[in-house]
């Protein structure tokens, strides 16, 4: 049996990869909220981290608690599945409040133009954006505190779905030591794949202009957010 643990743990650290490769909501939401909120490299991976932590973490409480009283795995993964479908909704609503919050934004910062009368009767207008100025400063308040943790909070919800019954409940069988190994090997090669997708789409945008769109940044961020709780609701992504 010890012959075959680079094999467990090989397969531990692949369907770490697919699972968090191929949900789009590990790694969108933290790309679209950086890229709106101007988020520094430190601060978009330190969020990426905490989320991805939390995120493996609770289904890793959840998969010893099973183990260590001798719960069903059928009833551990019922259990799962509710907790999938609250992130699901929960990624949903905030995504959707999100972007009409950005599309109140994006109206308010919308250019007009403003008449000016001077000496001798002589007249002109120019464009004009009212929270051009006084926008970042807003934006900073309401989500340096508030997104980030909301974010935490949905990803403490989502299940790490395969974690559990292919990975956890087959390696508790064996030793404790091999359940040790298969977690930490999943932890940490989700957490990376997170993190090295979430940086490199953040910079591949940094390379991009989007002047012309700049204002619709936040209403696009929600937008992202809400199709990613919809995949994972009605596509099972």
């Amino acid at each position: 049996m010890i012959n075959d643990l680079p094999v467990i743990l090989f397969s531990a650290g692949t369907i770490a990869f697919l699972h968090t490769i191929l949900g789009p909501d590990h790694y969108l939401p933290f790309v679209a909220m950086s890229k709106s909120g101007q988020w520094s490299i430190r601060k978009t991976s330190i969020v990426t981290i905490l989320c991805g932590s939390g995120h493996v973490l609770s289904s890793v409480l959840l998969g010893i608690t099973g183990v260590g009283f001798g719960v069903a795995l059928s009833r551990i993964t019922a259990l799962q599945s509710i907790r999938g479908n609250l992130a699901a909704w929960a990624l949903i609503a905030f995504g959707l409040a999100y972007s009409v919050w950005g599309i109140r934004i994006a109206i308010k910062n919308r250019q007009h133009k403003h008449l000016h009368s001077h000496d001798y009767r002589i007249q002109h207008d120019h464009n004009h954006k009212h929270h051009n100025v006084h926008l970042h400063p807003h934006v900073e308040g309401a989500e340096r505190y508030r997104s980030p943790w909301i974010l935490f909070t949905i990803f403490l919800f989502g299940p790490c779905e395969p974690l559990i019954p292919l990975l956890m409940y087959p390696a508790a069988k064996e030793s404790l030591g091999r359940l040790v190994a298969v977690i930490a090997i999943f932890a940490v090669v989700t957490i990376i794949t997170m993190l090295t997708v979430v940086l490199m789409s953040c910079y591949g945008l940094s390379l991009a202009k989007f002047s012309q769109l700049s204002r619709y940044t936040h209403a696009m961020t929600g937008i992202t957010i809400f199709l990613c709780g919809v995949s994972i609701q009605f596509f099972g992504l």
